[in-house]
């Protein structure tokens, strides 16, 4: 029996052995899978495969993201910069808008690395009317991209010892000036939030990086697509509870709601309750 065969089929198939062709379609699949590509492939409704796969994420066949699924496993490694610079490109551009937006002349602001907080640091140079503002990062990549807002902008570079995957700058000698910061906010990025772990990352030098760069600020904001929500890795960064501000765009309204039930304030950027939509900081 051809795939076409299956996929006429599907319709009509009882929900176990539906869901054991979206479990052979996703373990197939190199990266997501998505939920309406899925109901194309079976001949069901969307609403049946979010069901499904609410189910098959539950039973730990597949790891259900927002928008889709991957396979079990998927997304437990560090990946370069540049790959996932691609992806979800609208939602960061949102977050880091609505993140720049919490912002304020005079301050000091602390920038981890990664490519949302790349996205807070290219909204923070767009807002041309911030002026002396005293930037730190232990991202090279985000450090040339304030460049370009010297002398507006003080930026600061940690130091340390680069790990070229990141592009960024850890232990040992990354915590010489840190120490000696007091910074207004730090605007943390991670592989996954989740309520039991908070904010966590897939990678130890980075996480002990992070926790280092939290200690400097009095406010902690996490920027974080929607794909990050419900996810938990290696390094736990910070525990929900010393999390100020989640902002996030892409994002099921039930993943926000669970984050917002814990009392951490969340930011939908590509919501109504983004800041700035109703008023100028």
């Amino acid at each position: 029996m051809t795939d076409d065969d299956l996929s006429f089929l599907a319709g009509s198939l009882p929900a176990p052995l539906r869901q054991d062709r979206i479990v052979s379609i996703v373990e197939g699949a190199p990266g997501m899978v998505r939920t309406a590509a899925l109901a194309a492939s079976l001949g069901t409704s969307e609403v049946t495969v979010r069901q499904d796969l609410a189910v098959l994420d539950q039973e730990a066949r597949i790891r259900r993201v927002h928008g889709g699924a991957v396979r079990l496993g998927a997304g437990s490694t560090e990946r370069p910069f540049e790959e996932t610079a691609v992806e979800h490109q609208v939602a960061k551009a949102a977050i880091g808008r609505a993140a720049a937006a919490l912002v304020r002349s005079g301050e000091c602001v602390v920038l981890d690395v990664g490519t949302t907080p790349a996205a807070v640091a290219e909204a923070l140079v767009a807002r041309t009317e911030l002026s002396d503002l005293t930037v730190v990062t232990n991202s090279l990549t985000t450090a040339l991209a304030l460049e370009r807002a010297v002398p507006r902008f003080t930026v600061i570079v940690t130091g340390g010892t680069l790990r070229p995957l990141q592009h960024s700058l850890v232990a040992p000698f990354n915590n010489t000036l840190l120490p000696v910061i007091a910074a207004d906010v730090v605007f943390l990025g991670g592989t996954g939030v989740d309520v039991a772990h908070g904010l966590t990352n897939v990678n130890l030098p980075e996480t002990e990086a992070k926790r280092v760069l939290a200690a400097t600020a009095r406010r902690t904001v996490v920027v974080a697509d929607g794909s990050k929500f419900g996810r938990a890795h290696i390094g736990v960064v910070r525990a929900l509870e010393d999390i100020d501000v989640v902002v996030t765009a892409e994002a099921e309204a039930d993943a926000v709601a669970t984050i917002r039930a814990a009392g951490v304030e969340v930011v939908v950027a590509d919501g109504e309750d983004t800041p700035g939509r109703n008023h100028t900081p």
